[in-house]
Formats: structure tokens, sequence, C-alpha cells
């Protein structure tokens, strides 16, 4: 998703340059456990960095992604604060009692990262980060009283939960060695949001360079990524980019509807010297309880999830006739449950019906009748016959999808 807004046409010859400066920028990935969340991608604007402070050499947009593309940082260490606010409903006890049963319901370990690390879909969190090389990357979630570490070293993936005093152990298969590992579907560190953010070029996205910013103490421009099309929920992406490395130190994705930002990750204190070989050993307390899990899932698999809209939700069991209507910002994933919507009037529920209407709206169309559930981010339709239509668009970008769908 993702063109260069300026007063002439960009060729095909730059927009190939855009193409591979993006494929170099997603495989130059500081080796920080964790993934991407989110989005879009670039466009070509020679727009300058000439207003903010502190004050830095003019740079447009196409020389700014070339240097992300460029970043060889491998070692590091420091703080990241991260925010994410999609503004789901209070639901009492019931997100603790889904992750504890998207626990049990996996390798039974409070340790396992795939759900222990879900915690930083909400809230705010601080999260201590080191690298030294794909081979070794620790990340640490600080809580007021424990602290939940996943550490990569060598063939070896623990992680450990010091609260339940439990430890998960994965092994990194010999092939992928020397390669970067993270557990899927889980946002962390600037760079593995601002990889997933420049993963697509195409023409529904513009790109500027908008001045200048300090994070963590360092200079860094701003890289603004917008969507050229209406009915996106998302209003723009911001990249604070370091200007000497081109490691990206912040990022913030604000809603199109206002307010606080859905996320905000960004690097409060950064290092990059090479953290102790200390950093990355670890062995069980005596007394924790092991739990060996399967080998640890390679970039390739936990990424192919964020390439694309629909080939993202192939791998998930029980959807029909999954398939991707529009593009760009505005794509949404149409898939079939195979079974019945949410449940009607007539269900003889009330509770049941009474909590799902308090949560959703009801809309009708030339599809039928469904009830939208929303976020300030994604928003989804479940008709009354068991589809779903699912994207980073408004309720009324869903229901013209699904009329169109018909």
């Amino acid at each position: 998703m993702a063109p260069y807004e300026s007063d002439h046409s960009t060729s095909a010859d730059e927009a190939e340059d855009v193409r591979a400066g993006r494929r170099k920028a997603a495989r130059y990935v500081v080796p920080v456990t964790v993934m991407g969340l989110a989005a879009a991608t670039i466009g070509l604007v020679p727009a300058l960095a000439d207003s903010g402070d502190p004050d830095l050499p003019k740079i447009s947009a196409q020389q700014l992604i070339e240097k992300i593309a460029k970043s060889d940082v491998e070692q590091l260490s420091g703080t990241v604060k991260i925010s994410t606010d999609l503004g789901l409903p209070d639901l009492g006890g019931l997100e603790s009692s889904f992750a504890s049963g998207a626990v049990q319901g996996g390798d039974g370990s409070s340790a396992d990262p795939s759900s222990k690390l879900m915690e930083l879909a909400s809230g705010t969190h601080t999260l201590r980060v080191a690298a030294d090389g794909p081979d070794r990357t620790k990340v640490s979630l600080l809580d007021s009283a424990a602290e939940y570490s996943l550490i990569h070293n060598g063939t070896d993936v623990w992680g450990y939960d010091s609260e339940s005093n439990e430890v998960y152990h994965s092994t990194v298969p010999k092939s992928e060695r020397g390669k970067e590992t993270a557990p899927e579907g889980v946002p962390a560190t600037p760079k593995d949001l601002a990889d997933e953010a420049l993963k697509a070029v195409d023409d529904t996205t513009s790109v500027t360079v908008d001045g200048t910013a300090q994070v963590a103490g360092r200079d860094a421009y701003k890289l603004v990524i917008k969507p050229k099309q209406s009915g996106s929920t998302i209003g723009a992406i911001t990249i604070a980019v370091d200007s000497k490395t081109g490691l990206p130190l912040k990022f913030t994705l604000t809603p199109a509807s206002g307010g606080a930002a859905v996320v905000d990750a960004g690097f409060t204190k950064v290092d990059f010297s090479r953290p102790a070989a200390s950093t990355f050993a670890f062995t069980p307390p005596k007394g924790a309880k092991v739990t060996e899990g399967d080998a640890a899932q390679t970039p390739e698999t936990s990424r192919k999830s964020g390439e694309d809209l629909g080939e993202g939700l192939e791998g998930f069991d029980g959807l029909e006739g999954l398939k991707t209507i529009g593009e760009g910002w505005n794509a949404v994933a149409r898939f079939d449950t195979g079974g019945e919507g949410v449940p009607s009037d007539s269900s003889g529920n009330g509770d049941v019906d009474g909590f799902l209407d308090s949560l959703g709206d009801k809309v009708t169309g030339k599809f039928g009748s469904g009830t939208v559930f929303s976020t300030r981010l994604v928003n989804a339709l479940i008709t009354d016959d068991g589809k779903v239509y699912a994207g980073a668009v408004t309720k009324d970008a869903l229901v013209k999808a699904a009329n169109a769908a018909k």
C-alpha cells in the first residue's frame, strides 16, 4: 500500500527502485523478537524535512526509505514503551479467561510466548530489549510485581514467567540458524512495526518526511505514511528514523477518527554497543515447571500472516471461501464461518443476545442483515447467515463491501 505523492507521476523505474528498497528494508531486521501489527507502506515524495528540532540535513522520503533499508544495526540494548488502545469494550474477567484458555489449548504453559506476549495487544507496557545478531535476542515484559522474558540464544528459545515460575523451551532448526525467530502475532519494537509498514508498495498511499524529532536522546527524521483512499480507519503512521543509523526508533499509528494513538511504540533508552554475552544466558530456576514446545516459528512462517490480508487468514481452520475484497487500505477479508451468525432475539437466550447487542450495531443491506463489531482500528461485520467481513475500514465501507459481494 503506498505510492509517492508528488507533482509529477512516478515512473516505472522509480517504482521498481522503491520496491527494491522496501524488500531490503524487510530483510535488514534488527533481531529483537516479536512481530509487527499493522499496516501500510510508502509513497515517493521528494518532500523535505525542513521544520522542527533538531536541525538536520534535508532528506527526501525516498532517501529516508533507502536509509532504513541500509540500516545494519545488529547490536543494541534499551527500553521500549508500547501503548495500544484499540477501544475494546470492558469485558471484565473474560479477557484473562480467554488468555488462560489459549494457553491451555496450546502447550499448557503460562510462559508460552504465543499467549503471554499477547498482553501487548492492550494497555501500556514497558519492554527491556537486547540483541547481538540474529542468534541472540532478548525481550523482557516488565510488570509491577513480575517479569516475563523471551530469550533466543543459539538454537534455544526460552520463555520464563517469574510470577508462575514456569519455563517454556523450544529449539530453532539447524536450517534456520542465523535467521530471526519471532512468535507469530505479537507487536513489540518500532523496527518490527516499521518493517510491517514497509512491506507493500502501491498507489493507495502517500509518504512524506515531516520534520524532525528527538527520541531516546537521538536525532530522528519523521516519516509519515497516509492512505489516499477514504474509508480507512487509519489516519496516519509516523515512523521516527534515527538520523545516523537508519533504525526506526518510534512507531505511531493514529486513527482517522482522531484522539489518542492506537499504537505508540518507541525507545525511551537505546544503546548501540554490544550487550554482554551473559544477557542471553538462561538456566531454568530450581523448581520451575519446564514445558517443551515445538520448533520455533521461522520468519517466513510468522510473517506470512502480515504479507497480505487474504494470505494471512488462509492458515485458520474452518474458514470457507476466503477472499479479499478491494485493495490497499480499504481491503476487506471475507470468509464463511460455516455456521450461523450472531444469535437473534428469537434464539431464546436473552442474556447472550443482550450482551452481543450491547457490543455491536445491527445493519442491513443487499447482503441481508448482520451485526458490526467495532474497534478504533479494525471493524468486523458478521451476517446472520454466518459470513464475516473484516478490515481496517469504517462500518459504511464494510456494508458496501458486503453489498458488492452479493
